[in-house]
């Protein structure tokens, strides 16, 4: 018995060694360090995942691939600097919320043409864990914040770059832009004396401040124009920048339809012009809305039912004539921007406001007063007093522009901060 003993036990012993030495074998394999990054590290499963990751991408082409030593060394790169990003973050407080990584799962899912859940299913499929793969999507999104945060401010675009950019793109754009022009010619021939040269400038100044003040074009032109198309209203039908008067094109290009430019002196006199239409050039336009609102913004001591209560009140009492709107907003909307002018935010782009007030703006009849709705800033009552259509053309041109040069210039410093930051960091692969 004895015996029978001593043997259990050298046994239990021995197993338990063996099973010790096993698990620290696999623990060894598994969460063995490869590289220390400043103050955090990268596991040696996190390159082994990563490498397995781009061999099952629909990108990697076995026939041509790297070998494994330099796929290794570009996936190792490629976590070193994704570790520094996210101690950065860290340290500067960035975060992402649940919904947001769900939005993102779902942008990516529909980029895929199928849902979330389809998504999930191919992700476990190819043998990845969703957990996983939702870390990494949580990680990208991160580092993204600290890349815009950290280069945006390094980019520097001058208006002229804009400019010139536009003006290079309209030179090569494939359909020419073509401009009906309308023209009133004061006529003032170039051996006219100095009082009689005045005398016409002040006359087309006169017709300027007519047209300033709503006149028709076609009617002035009709009627005080020197020009052979006068009685055509003006018309001189259509021109591409280089079939126009070289003096003409110079102050038209770019301009929209309805605008009126002038007086230009040429040998004959003083020509104000007017773009009545344009084609051959996509056209963008916008929408634009002049309202007004008052805002209540709940307290410790105002709750959400009183302070749409109160406007509900503040409505009626200008449905029933009872006070107007301006004297309503002056003595009580919380929004200082606007309660000093009757609660009028002039002119802008509904795109600009919050999502509800927004959503309120384009879809209210002009002239009538909202029921009570909540934002981010409070509760309202909006009005919408006017709309108008601009064309934005030349906006959507100088915005393209812009973007293409920031893309530019923001990958341009984007190589440069990270190599920036590689250098600067502390980064020792582990030998064992």
């Amino acid at each position: 018995m004895k015996h029978f003993a001593t043997l259990f036990f050298a046994v239990t012993v021995l197993g338990l060694s063996t099973l010790t030495a096993t698990f620290a074998n696999a623990q060894q394999t598994i969460d063995r360090v490869a590289v220390i990054v400043d103050e955090g590290v990268i596991l040696q499963s996190q390159i082994d995942q990563m490498i397995e990751q781009v061999k099952n991408s629909e990108n990697f082409d076995r026939s041509n691939a790297p070998t494994d030593e330099v796929l290794e060394t570009q996936v190792t790169d490629r976590l070193v600097l994704q570790e520094l990003q996210l101690q950065m973050a860290a340290r500067m407080g960035v975060e992402v919320g649940e919904s947001q990584l769900e939005q993102a799962i779902e942008r990516i899912a529909s980029e895929r043409n199928m849902t979330a859940p389809q998504l999930r299913q191919q992700i476990t499929q190819s043998g990845q864990e969703w957990a996983t793969f939702r870390e990494q999507i949580k990680n990208e999104l991160i580092t993204s914040q600290v890349e815009r945060a950290a280069v945006q401010r390094r980019v520097s675009i001058t208006p002229q770059e804009v400019n010139n950019l536009v003006e290079l793109i309209e030179n090569n754009e494939q359909v020419q832009t073509e401009y009906r022009l309308s023209q009133i010619l004061i006529a003032s021939p170039s051996d006219a004396t100095q009082q009689e040269q005045e005398l016409a400038k002040q006359r087309a100044e006169t017709v300027l401040e007519l047209l300033d003040e709503g006149q028709d074009f076609a009617d002035l032109a009709i009627r005080s124009s020197s020009g052979n198309n006068a009685l055509d209203g003006g018309d001189l039908g259509w021109m591409t920048e280089n079939t126009m008067p070289t003096l003409f094109a110079d102050v038209v290009k770019g301009k929209a339809v309805g605008e009126v430019v002038g007086p230009i002196r040429s040998g004959v006199g003083f020509h104000i012009l007017k773009v009545a239409d344009k084609r051959g050039e996509q056209r963008v336009e916008v929408q634009e809305v002049k309202a007004r609102h008052i805002l209540i913004k709940p307290s410790v001591i105002l709750s959400d039912s009183r302070a749409e209560k109160m406007l509900t009140e503040f409505r009626q009492q200008v449905q029933n004539d009872e006070k107007s709107f301006d004297e309503l907003a002056r003595e009580h909307s919380a929004d200082p921007g606007s309660a000093s002018r009757g609660g009028d935010l002039g002119w802008a782009r509904p795109d600009k406001y919050a999502p509800e007030f927004k959503q309120k703006v384009q879809t209210i009849e002009k002239n009538r007063i909202s029921e009570p709705f909540k934002s981010q800033f409070g509760w309202h009552i909006v009005e919408v007093t006017d709309r108008r259509t601009l064309d934005a053309t030349q906006e959507s041109k100088q915005e393209r522009a812009y973007q293409m040069l920031f893309s530019r210039k923001f990958r341009e410093e984007l190589d440069n901060w990270q190599q920036e930051i590689r250098d600067r960091a502390y980064v020792r692969k582990v030998v064992n």
